[in-house]
């Protein structure tokens, strides 16, 4: 199956002064590509717990299939991404992140400071990305061809995952 349907929020204080200066949207198209898949919804919103909860419920509840954070996942006091993330998960895929910072701490011993989260939400999937646009393009290369099975299975595709 392709035509999957993405939606990504952007969480920068500064770039939502700003919206025309985000770098992560060109590079998330690009990588959305490869699996004959676009961006349906994009906003780039402050960094504010309650703001991003919001956000992410709405983004829930409209007509796509996964929907990717960018920013808000370090150790600065306004990082609160995986936070809002984890409060409005029905449960967490742990192991996304986990083989995004497998995969990371090749490129950079700081990818063990990032507080990624993944997980499930109305049957829609949730991954929270690092803020750089080097390292979306990284993180969400790395495990781009998965997303299509991961999906499918949310949809409910039934048929054994080995084969």
């Amino acid at each position: 199956m392709s035509g999957y349907k993405f939606a990504l929020i952007v969480m920068s204080d500064s770039r939502s002064k700003n919206p025309a200066k985000d770098k992560v949207k060109p590079v998330v198209d690009e990588i959305l590509r490869r699996i004959d898949s676009k961006l349906m919804l994009y906003d780039v919103i402050p960094d504010e717990k309650d703001l991003i909860k919001e956000k992410l419920m709405r983004y829930v509840n409209n007509d796509v299939d996964v929907i990717l954070t960018s920013g808000g996942t370090g150790f600065h006091p306004r990082d609160v991404t995986p936070d809002a993330t984890k409060e409005i998960l029905d449960y967490e895929v742990p192991f996304i992140p986990q083989a995004i910072l497998y995969f990371s701490l090749t490129k950079t011993k700081r990818a063990m400071l990032s507080r990624m989260v993944a997980g499930v939400r109305n049957r829609k999937l949730i991954i929270n990305l690092p803020g750089s646009p080097k390292a979306v393009d990284e993180c969400l290369g790395y495990i781009v061809d998965i997303l299509p099975h991961a999906i499918d299975k949310l949809k409910g595709d039934n048929s054994p995952c080995g084969e």
